[in-house]
């Protein structure tokens, strides 16, 4: 009979592809195993999901907003929904293993799993662990995370160091400029940035590159832009008023192997998915932590690469100020961007997924 394992989670990115990174992990170890993804509705991972070729449910739940607010008893509303629908999808199911990778519909899926008895696993992605994954740490069985000293959130007999699951595909970008180079438009002369501000977009990223293309076209800066789906437009017009050749615009890149292939110089925020992309990429990296994540979490990511000289870090609320001017200075500087690639190399585990999927099997045994 085989196996049947539900894979809860989504949101952004930094959720969604390792969560299908782990879902390709266990099809190759074995092809008969059944999976079922279960998201929230709305969200990236319903159409990234079932893109990758995996069945996908929705259910309707929302984050509670950090002040006190009206929107908050909608929320509790969608939870109590999402809970229902969550016993719902995992009696019909019956899955054997139910996976959770963070965001808003791991939590209703995990703690439903745990109240039937069956064996749940949490993958967190960040060096700081968010209220929901803390309470459901209290049920899970095996708890893998990507950064030392988690003892601190999790108990510690239950915590497997594996790094965080990332793109196959960027693990054989060596040797592809010239590939790249073609399918972004790029001439192959001077410097190529690879700025990313996450799948929505950040509002900071985005201002600071906007507010520095005219230097960029000076010093022969090519940049590959992924502005998110909200900044798009907005960005696509003020390079277009600039009119500069080498500044090439995105709401969303898909062939992110390329993009890491093309990029000299890498901006990005610190989510903790990203920070492990960035780590097998091997490229160097200017990371701009969002100020808007709980706790501060994309903070302790950056500060973990920057004590091992593996990254470079602008406050957000310092980026419009600083950000050009610390592009400019990494383009002319080969020897510290050779160092902080190869540091942050060291940190790169290409096989997290493969950990993560036997863990999953055994439990399902």
């Amino acid at each position: 009979m085989s196996k049947r394992i539900i894979i809860s989670g989504g949101g952004t990115g930094g959720h969604v592809f390792p969560a299908i990174s782990i879902a390709n992990a266990l099809k190759s170890i074995d092809s008969d195993i059944d999976i079922l993804f279960v998201g929230a509705e709305g969200k990236l991972e319903m159409t990234k999901v079932p893109e990758a070729g995996y069945s996908i449910k929705g259910l309707p739940v929302a984050g509670f907003a950090r002040k006190l607010s009206l929107k908050n008893f909608v929320v509790v509303v969608k939870l109590m929904r999402s809970l229902v629908k969550a016993r719902k999808i995992i009696s019909g199911f019956k899955p054997h293993v139910v996976v959770g990778v963070g965001g808003y519909a791991s939590g209703p899926v995990l703690r439903i799993a745990a109240k039937k008895g069956i064996p749940t696993l949490i993958q967190e992605q960040n060096s700081y662990a968010g209220l929901t994954n803390k309470l459901l740490a209290k049920k899970a069985v095996v708890i893998c995370v990507a950064y030392e000293g988690m003892e601190k959130y999790f108990p510690a007999h239950k915590i497997l160091f594996t790094g965080n699951p990332v793109r196959k595909d960027l693990m054989d970008i060596k040797g592809r400029e010239k590939e790249a180079y073609k399918y972004f438009g790029l001439s192959g002369e001077g410097p190529v940035v690879l700025v990313l501000g996450g799948s929505g977009g950040s509002r900071t990223v985005n201002h600071s590159i906007a507010a520095s293309l005219d230097e960029f076209r000076k010093e022969n800066i090519q940049v590959v832009w992924q502005t998110g789906k909200y900044y798009y437009k907005e960005m696509k017009q003020v390079s277009g008023e600039k009119k500069p050749g080498n500044i090439k615009v995105h709401a969303f890149i898909d062939r992110m192997d390329l993009a890491y292939a093309a990029a000299d110089i890498i901006v990005s925020r610190a989510g903790a998915g990203t920070v492990s992309e960035l780590s097998l990429a091997g490229k160097p990296v200017i990371l701009i932590p969002s100020p808007n994540v709980a706790e501060d979490h994309q903070t302790k990511n950056a500060m973990a690469l920057v004590r091992d000289e593996a990254a470079v870090m602008i406050n957000d609320n310092e980026a419009l100020e600083k950000l050009s001017r610390e592009i400019i200075s990494l383009v002319k500087d080969k020897s510290k961007c050779a160092s902080l690639a190869e540091n942050i190399k060291l940190r790169a585990m290409p096989d997290s997924d493969i950990k993560i999927a036997n863990e999953v099997l055994k439990l399902a045994e």
